[in-house]
């Protein structure tokens, strides 16, 4: 099958965490600038806050603030005329979710530790219904090791989190099924693709054989790599993909439905706007575009999303 890309924006340093907006402008951060940018549909940017380290998945909040995860930093490849993050930053400034006025452009560090341990790397997030998020810490990645990753959830008060789920091997995208019973995680080393029971908001049912307690839903043919994810509003799980870069859509019982390719081997995030939500935004990071295209099926209406009727 073949689709229409439309180009919304260039020259982003590696785009991510695309987030609509109800006057049809769209939020991203700039991983390898520290900023969050507001890109009109001419595609003119503006900076409209700058919380520096590495600010990646984004979403709106109950109290329309949106909120933040922010990885600390990482180093770049620029090697072959694109840009691609290749460990922590040398000037790594922890990791920590962060909550943003996007009119004032002020930014607040919420949480930076979980039960005494500190947050290495926050990827990606997602609210449910009550409120409260979900998020994944991807680690962090030096030369001679690596810090393992997880699952949380928080509130977006400060008086909660808690974590779910640990170890995963660089836990990325996180999103939740229509019904709000299961959380999804895709892990990037390994490009597997997890869901968890929830049996109440930030409560999951961990279950044998697998040592992280999930039901096992999908894994690469070859050799690829899952970065965040969007479900589709009856179900479905898509998952950008890197290596391959593209978008890899897969059942809810793990059926896998169809892949489409991206200019980009590393395509990061999808998101779904317009009226219909059957347009999708897809961040091409390492070369630094915003595309959209026409999707075959409606996207899932995130919770707390400002452009909701």
């Amino acid at each position: 099958m073949t689709f229409q890309l439309t180009e919304i924006a260039s020259g982003l340093a590696f785009p991510e965490g695309p987030v609509m907006l109800p006057d049809g402008d769209m939020l991203v951060v700039e991983i390898a600038r520290g900023c969050v940018t507001r890109i009109d549909p001419k595609g003119r940017t503006s900076i409209i806050a700058t919380p520096g380290g590495g600010p990646n998945g984004a979403a709106f909040g109950p109290d329309g603030y949106l909120y933040i995860c922010n990885s600390g930093g990482f180093s770049w490849d620029r090697s072959g005329g694109r840009l691609v993050p290749s460990g922590q930053a040398e000037n790594y400034s922890g990791g920590r979710i962060e909550r943003i006025d996007i009119h004032a452009g002020k930014v607040e560090a919420i949480y930076t530790q979980c039960d005494g341990h500190p947050l290495k790397g926050p990827n990606d997030i997602v609210f449910d219904r009550n409120g409260g998020f979900y998020f994944t810490d991807h680690g962090k990645r030096r030369p001679r090791e690596v810090d393992l990753g997880g699952l949380y959830y928080a509130r977006t008060d400060g008086s909660l989190i808690r974590e779910l789920v640990q170890p995963m091997i660089m836990p990325n995208g996180v999103g939740l099924s229509p019904d709000e019973q299961t959380v999804y995680v895709a892990e990037t080393r390994t490009g597997h693709l997890w869901g968890f029971d929830i049996v109440s908001p930030g409560v999951i049912r961990q279950q044998p054989p697998h040592e992280n307690g999930g039901h096992h839903l999908a894994g690469p043919a070859g050799y690829t790599s899952f970065d965040s994810l969007a479900v589709e509003a009856e179900g479905n799980i898509c998952v950008a993909s890197l290596v391959l870069g593209g978008i890899n859509v897969i059942a809810a019982d793990g059926r896998f439905v169809e892949f489409i390719a991206m200019p980009d081997p590393i395509c990061t995030n999808i998101c779904f706007g317009g009226p219909d939500l059957k347009t999708a935004y897809i961040t091409l990071s390492s070369t630094g575009k915003v595309v959209s295209m026409p999707w075959p099926r409606p996207g899932l209406r995130l919770n707390f999303d400002p452009c909701r009727p």
